[in-house]
């Protein structure tokens, strides 16, 4: 077997990751983020610019006799199109780790991109938003559905959390979509925990799967009897971020199959020790002058959504969003 040899970073390419990062880098952000996490991959365009027609409904077959007349579907398959759209990370990295140890470089990259792109994707597609409040790249967003769950609005006598979370399910049903998974923010998960009947039984006890407990994975359980996937991107409040902010958004559930994904084919890298860049204070800094090296990291994601009305916010104040 022959060993595969260091990489070096004066041997990488100045446009593009070394395909053998990129394939890991991508599968871990579907990992991390909750929301690739439950809705459909699709294909996106090899260059991420060119649309791709996504059906999100399914044809209606129907019996015919033979030699009949065939039977034209019914319904409607809804077809969305679906392009890439750039996400893209700024990295300061030390100009001796750069040069003494581009493999411990590359594989931190494995570890720091795909949270870094699944925050991302996760904030857009559930708020609409990027990470900086702009609005953002996607069309559709989860959190616009009309239907819309206050946590807390069911006494324990009745239920409680769990009440309010079956009235979501309900919702759903009997506006004929299914309910078939949910994503959280972190903060539901202790409420969850410590729910309990009016005799003192937990209430959710399949909240959490130990097949899917390794780190960085959004995944976690069940809820309802369905997957159950958490992200900090559900209520906006990311960690050690500043500028970010807690919407009250607590969780989304509905019917994945109205969510579609695509993911692009390549990573772009651009390496530089001669720029300069702001930080988030504000605060001009020289590559050259500071000893760094600059890591500019860019991907290509697509999203898209059937009905937004195949979902349920749960909120922890009546209006989130």
């Amino acid at each position: 077997m022959v060993a595969t040899p260091p990489i070096k970073l004066s041997a990488v390419d100045e446009t593009f990751l070394p395909s053998t990062l990129v394939g890991p880098i991508f599968e871990k952000s579907v990992e991390a983020s909750a929301v690739m996490s439950l809705a459909k991959r699709v294909p996106l365009s090899m260059t991420a610019q060119t649309s791709v027609p996504v059906p999100l409904d399914v044809p209606t077959a129907d019996w015919v006799s033979e030699g009949g007349r065939k039977p034209l579907s019914t319904g409607g398959v809804d077809v969305k199109h679906m392009g890439g759209k750039k996400i893209a990370v700024l990295i300061p990295v030390s100009m001796e780790v750069a040069r003494s140890n581009a493999a411990g470089l590359w594989s931190q990259l494995q570890n720091d991109l795909p949270t870094a792109f699944a925050r991302a994707f996760d904030h857009a597609t559930i708020h609409g938003l990027t990470m900086k409040g702009a609005t953002g790249p996607f069309a559709d967003f989860l959190g616009n559905t009309s239907k819309e769950v206050v946590l807390g609005t069911a006494s324990q006598a009745t239920g409680g959390i769990w009440t309010d979370f079956v009235n979501g399910m309900e919702l759903l049903i009997d506006d004929d979509w299914d309910f078939t998974g949910t994503v959280a923010d972190n903060r539901v998960k202790p409420k969850l925990l410590k729910a309990t009947s009016t005799t003192g039984e937990p209430l959710f006890v399949d909240t959490r799967s130990s097949a899917a407990t390794s780190p960085g994975r959004a995944l976690t359980g069940e809820l309802l009897g369905e997957p159950l996937a958490y992200s900090r991107s559900v209520s906006g409040k990311q960690r050690r971020q500043s500028a970010s902010v807690d919407s009250g958004l607590r969780a989304i559930g509905g019917d994945w199959s109205q969510a579609a994904f695509g993911v692009g084919m390549d990573i772009t890298v651009k390496i530089s020790d001669q720029a300069t860049y702001i930080d988030e204070d504000g605060g001009v800094h020289s590559a050259f002058q500071e000893n760094l090296v600059l890591l500019l990291a860019e991907a290509y994601y697509g999203f898209v959504m059937g009905d937004e009305e195949a979902f349920v916010r749960y909120v922890a104040t009546a209006g989130a969003s």
